[in-house]
């Protein structure tokens, strides 16, 4: 495991966003409209537009400003995003990543605690910290744990957390079957002990959901931004998320910059824990998913 912790101390002149600020545009917000699938009767909240970027201090849009421009000059020698422009990164990756905020505030006050404070997130297959780390930043409160199995991507995390001064921020090296496997998955550290894990772009629900239910707690939520219709996709996960201890509670819409113009967090409560030989060994959910 490798954890990086540290402050911020901010700039030392007052944080003007110039160039960046015009790119990121006045427009970063998400509307939100929860919606039933047809299988299920689910909960559905009443939860008004936002601007979760506006929202943000100057302290955290610089430390934003920071890990874009970081990202993007890694990107120039290691595979880490398709997207080269500030702007793109803002839009398609940024903005995506703050959107999971209202559905994880909602659905834990809603179904888990009185209190979103202090709340124990890990981001399955993190990447380059997305969503992970962008909630970090406008979330401080927040516990989070980077969870990548590319050591490549590990280093520039390890990086991106170093220069933003993140304190609330651990990068683990591995797969997440590894860590819940036969061996290890005994350890206390990463089974069942997370309030929220999340899931970006990682592989479809079926799999997705054999990687991070063992590592939610009973009572907590497992989260998976996808498309703009996954609702056949959805359906055809039921069983492998009954199987494994939860259920689908809600699909929330956003709006989103993606050429369908939204995005769906498909929301899970887990009710019952996961049995021990959940995750299978490391490809069988990938080859024969639940």
């Amino acid at each position: 495991m490798l954890v990086w912790r540290g402050r911020f101390s901010g700039p030392t002149s007052p944080l003007s966003l110039g160039t960046f600020v015009k790119q990121v545009t006045a427009t970063i917000s998400a509307r939100f409209r929860p919606h039933r699938i047809a299988t299920r009767t689910l909960t559905t909240t009443r939860v008004v537009s936002s601007s979760h970027f506006d929202t943000l201090n100057s302290l955290q849009k610089q430390q934003i400003s920071l890990y874009v421009d970081a990202l993007l000059q890694w990107n120039q020698k290691m595979n880490l995003t398709a997207v080269t422009e500030v702007e793109e990164v803002m839009e398609r990756h940024v903005r995506d990543s703050l959107a999971m905020i209202p559905p994880i505030q909602s659905s834990y006050i809603a179904h888990c605690d009185s209190s979103c404070n202090n709340i124990s997130l890990v981001d399955v297959g993190s990447g380059p910290g997305l969503p992970g780390l962008i909630l970090a930043i406008a979330c401080p409160s927040w516990k989070i744990t980077l969870m990548e199995s590319m050591n490549k991507r590990c280093i520039f995390l390890e990086h991106a957390v170093s220069l933003t001064g993140l304190s609330n921020v651990q990068v683990v090296r591995g797969r997440a079957e590894i860590f819940m496997g036969q061996n290890l998955g005994q350890d206390v550290g990463f089974r069942e002990v997370f309030d929220v894990a999340v899931a970006r772009a990682v592989a479809e629900m079926r799999i997705l959901a054999e990687y991070c239910l063992p590592l939610v707690r009973v009572g907590g939520l497992f989260l998976a931004a996808k498309g703009h219709d996954p609702q056949e996709e959805v359906r055809n996960a039921e069983r492998a998320i009954r199987l494994l201890g939860a259920s689908v509670l809600q699909l929330w819409s956003v709006e989103s910059h993606s050429p369908y113009g939204q995005r769906t967090a498909i929301v899970c409560l887990k009710d019952h824990p996961t049995p021990r030989k959940y995750p299978r060994d490391p490809g069988t959910p990938v080859k024969s998913p639940l």
